[in-house]
């Protein structure tokens, strides 16, 4: 007999989407998942989103506070559940910063709630070390680590894709390092990388997703397969986020695709530098630090790969498993 799960919808474009959704595919044969829509990427004005959300959601979960099952919810909206579903529930805690807020000052104030009724759930998880410290020194006890997940099937075929071909579909000559900075987004700090090595014409730096910077590079907005082979092609990876990510799914697959790179050491993207052992940028001589990269012998690559191969749609499905056989429903 299957459970009941309600959690919001896993649709979208960011890693935490990706994250619930994995979760959703890996335990559908266990659980019949309830969606509650998640719109609150859909609204054109930044400002105040988050409250929008909130206000537009607040009927949806009123509803289902006599429903059975239990929860596994991400967002700010577990403000609005009584004692009793938090009690059923498994919150994922993808990350925290400030930097993020679209609703100030109003935001600080939802999140500190936050971070006191968390002890009320049933569990909480988080995708990075750094992020179960974070929670455990506010006072939130039962936390758990369970990292993203890859499909190595997917993986393993781009990984044996020709790169010279992969190259040429994306126009990169054979004397230029193709540098990926990962997405064109606020506080990732692709505009930083690229300043940093603007002035050097052997180096082109490559940006991917919605571009809400405007970065004025070679910047590509592609479907799954296409990103996945522009991975291919690049030669280094640079991710140097000014804000406290989760992970970073972007520089995972990086990784695994069989590209070197440079990690600034910062909260979760910290881990995972420190899990495949990759260095940190320097922008004052990063041009020289990619060149050094782009040559780094194969082993480098394959010490990253093995680290990362064991977080496998089989690892997520289990440990999720055995967290959700323990929530009451």
């Amino acid at each position: 007999m299957t459970r009941v799960i309600h959690s919001l919808d896993p649709h979208g474009r960011t890693g935490g989407r990706a994250y619930l959704r994995m979760l959703h595919d890996v335990t559908a044969d266990e659980i019949d998942w309830q969606t509650v829509p998640d719109r609150k990427r859909t609204y054109r004005v930044r400002r105040w989103r988050k409250v929008r959300h909130l206000a537009r959601i607040t009927p949806a979960v009123h509803a289902l506070r006599h429903s059975p099952g239990a929860f596994v919810w991400d967002d700010l909206s577990l403000l609005l559940f009584t004692p009793e579903m938090r009690a059923r529930t498994i919150f994922v805690f993808h990350h925290y910063e400030s930097l993020q807020h679209d609703s100030p000052p109003v935001e600080a104030l939802l999140w500190r709630r936050l971070f006191q009724v968390l002890p009320q759930c049933a569990a909480v998880v988080c995708v990075a070390p750094y992020w179960a410290r974070f929670l455990r020194a506010r006072g939130i006890d039962r936390v758990h680590v369970i990292h993203n997940a890859f499909d190595l099937a997917e993986i393993d075929h781009t990984r044996s894709l020709d790169r010279q071909a992969c190259r040429a579909e994306f126009g990169l000559p054979p004397d230029v390092i193709a540098v990926y900075a990962g997405k064109a987004v606020h506080w990732k700090g692709t505009a930083t990388v690229a300043a940093a090595l603007g002035s050097d014409p052997g180096i082109r730096v490559i940006t991917t997703g919605s571009n809400t910077i405007g970065f004025p590079g070679a910047h590509f907005d592609l479907p799954r397969d296409r990103y996945l082979r522009l991975l291919r092609a690049c030669d280094v990876g640079v991710f140097h986020s000014s804000m406290r990510e989760g992970w970073s799914r972007c520089a995972a697959e990086a990784l695994l695709v069989g590209m070197p790179a440079l990690i600034r050491r910062r909260a979760g993207l910290g881990d995972l530098a420190r899990l495949t052992r990759q260095p940190a940028p320097e922008l004052d001589r990063l041009p020289e630090q990619v060149r050094r990269r782009a040559s780094a012998p194969e082993v480098d690559t394959k010490i990253a790969y093995d680290a990362l191969a064991r977080l496998d749609p089989g690892y997520f499905a289990t440990a999720w498993n055995r967290l959700l056989r323990q929530v009451p429903e």
